[in-house]
């Protein structure tokens, strides 16, 4: 079993801003990929962001050059550093692992971006 945490969420006026982090416990060591998903009212979940184990990264096209996606070994963290918001980007976030055989997610955190 994995346990994520999500944290960082926030109010934040546009062209702001956040660090969302996404501590993570438990078999941390069979994560093969990690990510960021969002879901925004009356909308389906979407990719935001995904750093495999070996460090790669994929970003939706919405995202790249905003978003930047990190990972803390040492910590078991996960990161997403969101710069230059826009009202488009408020959502709830989550954080995702996944290993071979299972997909795990944390509660969410909402990111609320103000114009």
């Amino acid at each position: 079993q994995v346990q994520l945490v999500e944290s960082g969420g926030g109010l934040v006026q546009a062209g702001g801003s956040l660090r969302l982090s996404c501590a993570a416990s438990g078999i941390i060591w069979s994560i093969n990929v990690m990510g960021w998903y969002r879901q925004a009212p009356g909308k389906q979940r979407e990719l935001v962001a995904t750093i495999t184990s070996g460090g790669s990264t994929n970003y939706a096209d919405s995202v790249k050059g905003r978003f930047t996606i990190s990972r803390d070994n040492a910590k078991n963290t996960l990161y997403l550093q969101m710069n230059s918001l826009k009202p488009e980007d408020t959502a709830v976030y989550y954080c995702n692992a996944r290993t071979r055989v299972n997909n795990y997610w944390g509660q969410g955190t909402q990111v609320t971006v103000s114009s």
